[in-house]
């Protein structure tokens, strides 16, 4: 008989590998995942593009009661090549509940789909990413939410492409919005912040892995530079509160301090909080009511001066 742990392991491993498909063993999401309570109002499948009929164009708002509240976007993980908002594993709606956990504590919430590697590359991902952010802006409003409080936040490759978002003025200007119009960036368990440094490979992550991902069959480096967000860090960038797993692979640990000090570096407020959670089993512990992850994001929004 396998351990509770190794259980847990090959569970969640569907959340970040492969991003869909059906799990047979469900111990381990007993174990983390905890059900949050059904919201004042869900609205499914809102086309944030104008005019699209691509599924990957869609977001779900799981909306609290009253009005004003502030609300977070989420950016679902899977190494850019797999995801969605709808990922279920042994029956659990595993990014849903994020939606219903944070409404439940008067935070709206905007649970994107996003299109997929390799049907387009990495900067149609990112404006993907900017036009939930300007549907957002335009429409929460209407639902009742503050249009000046909206915090960005991913989970994996989804803290890289709203990390690249919020720091690069060129998506969210595109749809003639600067970064002010973010409260807050909430990169979780985020990777290839810095695709330049060295340091990373030398600690163990694959340039090939990257290269894939980033290079456009590039054949210089200079995508390096250009798929990294932190090269676009300035004094005007949004509050940041960077949270990963303290025994995550150290390449991750490693892109998130230099994050993090580059913020620091600028003037700009960055948190740095370190949570024992593996990395498939932070974005369950997002929804876990007392984990550290979920109480620092609602530290953060809560504490927020938008």
């Amino acid at each position: 008989m396998r351990s509770p742990a190794l259980i847990v392991a090959t569970l969640l491993a569907a959340i970040t590998l492969s991003g869909c498909g059906t799990v047979r063993e469900w111990v381990g999401i007993r174990l983390l995942y905890d059900r949050a309570p059904p919201p004042a109002q869900v609205v499914k499948d809102l086309s944030y593009v104008a005019g699209s009929d691509n599924p990957k164009h869609r977001l779900d708002l799981y909306l609290p009661e009253g009005g004003g509240w502030p609300v977070l976007i989420f950016v679902h993980g899977g190494g850019w090549t797999a995801g969605d908002k709808g990922l279920e594993v042994s029956r659990a709606d595993v990014y849903g509940n994020i939606g219903r956990f944070y409404a439940d504590h008067g935070i709206g919430a905007a649970i994107i789909n996003y299109r997929l590697q390799p049907e387009v590359g990495w900067r149609q991902q990112v404006d993907d990413v900017a036009q939930a952010v300007a549907f957002v802006r335009a429409e929460i409003a209407g639902y009742g939410g503050d249009p000046e409080a909206i915090f960005l936040a991913g989970h994996s490759a989804g803290a890289q492409l709203s990390t690249y978002t919020a720091l690069d003025p060129e998506p969210l200007g595109d749809h003639d919005l600067g970064p002010d119009v973010l409260c807050g960036v909430i990169p979780v368990s985020g990777v290839g912040f810095d695709l330049a440094d060295p340091g990373t490979y030398e600690l163990g992550a694959e340039r090939a892995y990257y290269e894939e991902r980033f290079g456009d069959e590039d054949p210089t480096d200079s995508w390096m530079d250009e798929a990294s967000a932190i090269r676009h860090a300035s004094p005007a960038a949004p509050p940041f509160l960077l949270v990963h797993g303290a025994h995550e692979w150290p390449a991750l640990v490693h892109q998130n301090r230099l994050l993090h000090e580059a913020l620091t570096a600028l003037g700009v407020p960055s948190e740095l909080v370190l949570a024992k959670q593996s990395h498939e089993s932070m974005v369950l512990a997002l929804a876990h009511e007392n984990k550290v992850p979920s109480a620092a994001l609602l530290r953060f929004i809560r504490g927020s001066n938008c």
